[in-house]
């Protein structure tokens, strides 16, 4: 698990991307046209990025402590 607040690091199209998690999502929830299916037991972090101003949303399985 994770906490907001915390430096993180993932993989994307362009490589791999570093940002802080900003919000921690516990419940289905639409955004830019798709749904994400975060539960309790398998929240989905919503990451700002350190270059941009970029949100990116992805489960812990993607991510990796700084």
């Amino acid at each position: 698990m994770f906490k907001v607040g915390e430096q993180v690091k993932w993989n994307s199209e362009a490589g791999h991307v570093q940002g802080t998690i900003k919000h921690i999502y516990t419940k289905p929830f639409t955004i830019n046209g798709y749904t994400k299916h975060a539960s309790k037991e398998n929240p989905v972090y919503g990451i700002k990025s350190n270059i941009s101003d970029h949100i990116a949303y992805h489960f812990a399985s993607a991510l990796k402590h700084l």
